[in-house]
């Protein structure tokens, strides 16, 4: 999903340019299940350990292209820097792990409620960590998003644990990829960097071993799991290079296409079960965000009146 850590443009205007890239970006994670479908029949950490590894290349061949492999060097020298890359890495795989074994196993309609929930959850970690104190918009989305998980864990018996992991994993690596000062490609670079190297050893593990499937099962898995960095990098540095030529308040709406487009795919493509606890708990989440959405929007014009109201300096 989105690149936590981006920068609305300084003029504070939204551009087609930016508009054309973030929605290029969005579309494609909004596909995504479709490739991850493709390679459900390699295990799911087999699959994360080349996501990472071949997006090591795409992400170093931009970084080179844009002059900016100064900042990786200063970070490389930084044991701080690479204490805090180290954390958002781990916490990016778990959240990549959770979403690629899910998609395979039938439940991409908890990947789409997992991220429905995440603003609302940045919110929460907000206020509970950085002690910043919701408006009432916001404290009733986060009631109503939290009604909704308690609607799936009764119907269920149990958490919905899927959609609770993508949002615990990215809530917290979008919190604490704010504290790494780096830019957005230099960060997934660094993050992939340091990766690199447990990914390359499970592989060559799984290989040595027989139950790789990088050579062994044909063309055509080669094929697959060399694209897994294609679809890893290419999506979120086309966002990077989107977001900072738009406004926050547009990249809060336009975050909610890729789950969308998830959650249609799985009941209209995938044909995944759609029954009465789901309908009631997406319902509730679905409100969540209109009101949300709707204070944000409310208070991006407010600020922007008050802006063109104050007398030039």
């Amino acid at each position: 999903m989105a690149e936590p850590n981006a920068k609305a443009p300084a003029e504070n205007t939204d551009s087609a340019r930016g508009f054309a890239f973030a929605l290029t970006a969005y579309l494609l994670w909004g596909f995504l299940p479709f490739f991850m479908k493709a390679v459900a029949h390699i295990p799911a950490p087999e699959v994360v350990a080349h996501r990472i590894v071949w997006s090591v290349p795409l992400a170093g061949l931009v970084l080179l292209w844009l002059g900016r492999t100064d900042d990786i060097k200063v970070a490389l020298r930084s044991p701080r820097m690479l204490r805090m890359a180290a954390l958002t890495a781990v916490l990016i795989t778990i959240n990549w792990g959770i979403y690629v074994w899910a998609i395979g196993a039938g439940r991409a309609i908890e990947t789409a409620l997992g991220y429905y929930i995440n603003p609302l959850f940045s919110i929460f970690l907000g206020a509970v960590l950085l002690k910043e104190k919701p408006n009432p918009a916001q404290m009733v989305a986060i009631a109503l998003a939290a009604s909704a998980v308690a609607v799936l864990a009764f119907d269920a018996g149990g958490l919905p644990w899927v959609s609770i992991g993508l949002c615990l994993s990215w809530g917290f690596y979008a919190f604490f990829r704010k504290t790494l000062p780096v830019g957005p490609n230099q960060g997934f670079f660094l993050e992939v960097l340091l990766l690199s190297v447990p990914a390359i050893g499970y592989i060559i593990w799984l290989e040595a071993t027989g139950q790789g499937h990088f050579g062994d099962t044909g063309t055509a898995d080669v094929l697959w799991l060399m694209s897994c960095g294609v679809v890893t990098a290419i999506p979120l540095m086309i966002y990077a290079n989107g977001a900072k030529l738009l406004r926050l308040s547009t990249i809060g709406i336009m975050q909610y296409i890729a789950p969308t487009m998830i959650f249609l795919i799985a009941v209209f493509v995938f044909h995944e079960p759609f029954g009465t606890a789901k309908l009631i708990a997406f319902g509730l989440i679905w409100a969540a965000l209109v009101i949300y959405s709707g204070a944000m929007l409310a208070e991006s014009r407010a600020r922007r009146a008050a802006l063109q109201a104050s007398p030039a300096e």
